[in-house]
């Protein structure tokens, strides 16, 4: 009797071993943990476009310059939406890239792929003004040059900003030159739209950072002074008791806008100061009022000059989006 029940326990056991050994068998083999060819920084679950959510523009010899990617959740293969691309205000001296952060995500829940920049400051970085601008101009030009890649239209790039970061994007469709070195000059670096909150519109002594540019030269970089036809259509916010840059500026600067021909909406914030535009994202004590104002304001502005809105080719089945007229919303 005693033989007969080790000779089952026996069987038992093996019997045991073996299924576990069998189940072993069935287990799928962890995919390999090497790291993936250069070709699939741009992964895409099914037709989803998912980009990185930071991205190197450019490489410098101070710092590499980054924007952190904002991407609609229906992001696809093949889009071609609109894009922004928002450079935070300090004055060139300082700054974060966290400023308009709150605002990147407004526009990519409207479908826009929206970036927040970095770019170099003179405190930090011990450079010039005139390296923002060749900052400015090299992002714009990195979007487009990677426009198939994030799923944009090379034609819809706006530049935005505020304060410094407003004169900034204003450079890279006003003024001429400043172009970095070894750059491929065949892609433009000039944007398609502006979006401005208290830019720096003049650098002389009417305006503001005059003691920043080189002596003799205070206008080469100054917006005002170098309007002329064919500019981008442009959205100015300022705030009417502003004391840094005087209300003076974006009213000249709309007025020659318009005198030559160029389409420029210009909403004044009765009794706001200079940085009324911040959301309660980078500044807790703000309420969200004028932030949900002038992003309520960019989006008209994005509709009538038919940036907004848009749909993928699997929505419109052929049909046109709808748009208001291109003489869009007056001052």
């Amino acid at each position: 009797m005693m033989r007969r029940l080790a000779v089952a326990a026996l069987l038992l056991t093996v019997a045991c071993a073996s299924g576990a050994q069998s189940k072993q068998k069935d287990v799928a083999k962890p995919e390999s943990t090497e790291s993936q060819p250069a070709e699939a920084a741009m992964p895409k679950e099914g037709d989803r476009l998912v980009p990185p959510g930071r991205l190197t523009y450019k490489k410098t010899e101070q710092v590499d310059l980054i924007l952190k990617g904002y991407y609609p959740e229906d992001l696809r293969k093949g889009d071609e939406r609109p894009a922004v691309i928002l450079f935070h205000g300090g004055g060139w001296v300082c700054g974060k890239p966290q400023q308009f952060y709150q605002q990147a995500r407004a526009f990519r829940d409207q479908g826009i792929v929206a970036f927040s920049a970095t770019y170099r400051l003179i405190n930090k970085h011990h450079t010039t003004v005139y390296e923002c601008i060749k900052d400015g101009k090299s992002a714009v030009r990195w979007l487009r040059a990677h426009a198939d890649e994030l799923g944009i239209d090379p034609d819809k790039i706006i530049a935005g900003g505020g304060s410094a970061g407003g004169h900034v994007a204003a450079c890279t469709a006003l003024i001429e030159g400043y172009e970095e070195d070894g750059e491929d000059l065949s892609v433009s670096s000039k944007p398609n739209a502006l979006i401005l909150f208290s830019p720096v519109l003049d650098t002389t002594e009417k305006g503001y950072g005059s003691d920043k540019m080189i002596k003799g030269e205070k206008t080469d970089l100054s917006p005002c002074h170098h309007v002329r036809k064919n500019l981008p259509p442009t959205i100015i916010f300022h705030g009417t008791r502003d004391t840094t840059v005087p209300p003076e500026n974006p009213e000249r600067f709309a007025r020659l806008m318009k005198e030559a021909g160029n389409y420029c909406v210009r909403v004044p914030f009765e009794g706001r100061r200079h940085s009324f535009f911040n959301g309660s994202g980078f500044r807790r004590n703000n309420t969200d009022e004028d932030f949900n104002t002038t992003m309520e304001k960019c989006m008209e502005f994005l509709r009538s000059i038919k940036f907004l809105p848009y749909e993928s080719e699997a929505k419109q089945d052929g049909a046109e989006p709808e748009g208001k007229n291109s003489d869009g919303p007056q001052e």
